[in-house]
């Protein structure tokens, strides 16, 4: 299956070098040197953006959440920026991953893989479960409330669903991390720990148990 990806940076360096390595590794490119023009190409539907932060007027998290509400792909983050507070602000824009300056081009595509491998993977797990007035449909990869939907990102949803397919089974933060990352490394705690706190604030605290020194559990 050929994959199309969209790669949005001002710097055209950056724009002809991943376009060749990409292409040479069989995707469809697309490209932008602007968050203008990007938005003017999504029609072209990517199955995966890589996105600079640091972009004239409109910069890469405020593209992120302009186009979120409307592009269900992953969206992988590239930045010279290593803050904590600064990849928090990545991922609570809506950001699924993200990819420091200068990087490996040999890292950077085996990570472009293991995002659509798991876009990819048949579900093939009991379809519907119910966690008192919370119900986790699988298949359609939704949660709802009473019937109400509860809007998850996929990375959120992805943690849900590993967490509440293994009630009581406790998950490092490290398993989690490559789990929904589908990329072995190591963990950042920052990640995990914002995607946990965001995934709290709409389900509710209960689901998710803290287990100190160890990682979460889903509560049975």
């Amino acid at each position: 299956m050929s994959y199309t990806i969209m790669v949005i940076d001002d710097e055209q360096m950056i724009l002809d070098m991943l376009r060749d390595q990409f292409e040479m590794e069989q995707y469809q490119v697309i490209t932008a040197k602007s968050s203008e023009e990007a938005l003017q190409k999504l029609n072209q539907q990517p199955d995966i953006i890589l996105l600079d932060i640091n972009m004239p007027g409109m910069d890469g998290l405020e593209l992120c959440r302009a186009i979120r509400d409307h592009v269900a792909c992953p969206i992988l983050f590239l930045t010279a920026r290593i803050e904590e507070a600064d990849r928090v602000a990545g991922l609570r824009a809506g950001g699924d991953d993200y990819i420091l300056k200068p990087f490996s081009l040999a890292e950077l595509t085996a990570r472009v893989e293991a995002h659509l491998r798991r876009e990819s993977r048949i579900q093939q797990k009991i379809s519907v479960r119910g966690f008192g007035d919370i119900v986790v449909d699988y298949a359609a990869r939704t949660v709802s409330r009473n019937g109400q939907p509860i809007e998850l990102s996929k990375v959120e949803f992805d943690i849900v669903e590993l967490l509440s397919l293994h009630p009581g089974q406790v998950f490092s933060r490290e398993t989690i991390y490559e789990q929904v990352r589908g990329f072995d490394g190591t963990a950042d705690n920052a990640v995990v720990k914002e995607h946990i706190r965001r995934i709290r604030n709409k389900l509710g605290a209960q689901y998710i148990e803290t287990v100190w020194g160890c990682g979460y559990k889903w509560v049975k």
